[in-house]
């Protein structure tokens, strides 16, 4: 379910939700892929004027990319997925709209947070928190990683070999999960038999970052919401 579509896509069903858009196409042609009674809802609980591309200003405007960061952050939600956890299994997520301009505005800010760390685009990726220390190899052998704590209640050591590993994990991070996957183990073990570089060090390092941000965003995203379900 892309949020826009182009016009300069070669694609009949395209050509023709664009013709019976509501809204004035924006770059490159392109329009918000949001049913159009949902947004008028959404703008007359909030008493926000919608704009068709990119961000408003959420004091009077609200705009397409402000829905998804507000959808992100409730999906986000670690009591919404406990909430609604049976009914997530067997059909799409339901969206909660909230009439709280402030909540709203709080969500989407936090929702963009979220974004920027999953596409690792956050500044915050630059402040790495483990240390890759030993030279060798970098390949990953068969049988790692391997996650290990040496004293209780500080960060551990994911080791890639016998002597290879990033040190400074913190042992939630390396549990936390998207879905079915174990997102630090993963990443390792489908690399198995590689030889991992500069690059590939780098970009582990960054998603241990973004990791443990999003489980403070997480917490932060709980905090913001006063009770359920959301009003």
């Amino acid at each position: 379910f892309p949020l826009y579509l182009y016009s300069k896509i070669n694609n009949s069903v395209n050509q023709q939700l664009i013709t019976r858009m509501l809204w004035p196409p924006g770059p490159n042609g392109r329009i918000p892929n949001l049913n159009p009674d949902f947004v008028a809802d959404f703008a007359s609980r909030l008493g926000l004027d919608f704009v068709s591309d990119g961000h408003g200003d959420l004091s009077s405007t609200f705009g397409p990319e402000d829905i998804f960061d507000y959808i992100y952050a409730v999906f986000h939600s670690p009591t919404y997925r406990q909430r609604y956890a049976e009914f997530l299994k067997i059909d799409f997520p339901r969206v909660p709209m909230t009439s709280s301009r402030d909540l709203f505005k709080r969500l989407c800010i936090l929702g963009e947070e979220l974004v920027a760390l999953h596409l690792l685009e956050s500044p915050y990726l630059s402040q790495l928190i483990t240390r890759y220390p030993v030279v060798g190899d970098n390949i990953v052998e068969k049988g790692f990683p391997k996650f290990a704590v040496y004293e209780e209640g500080q960060p551990g050591y994911v080791y890639i070999n016998k002597t290879q590993y990033f040190e400074g994990v913190p042992k939630e991070v390396w549990e936390f999960h998207v879905g079915g996957y174990q997102v630090c183990e993963k990443w390792l073990k489908d690399r198995r038999g590689r030889q991992l570089s500069f690059d590939d060090l780098m970009h582990y390092q960054k998603v241990v970052v973004a990791l443990k941000e999003t489980m403070r965003l997480m917490e932060e995203i709980d905090r913001a919401i006063p009770g359920w379900p959301i009003e």
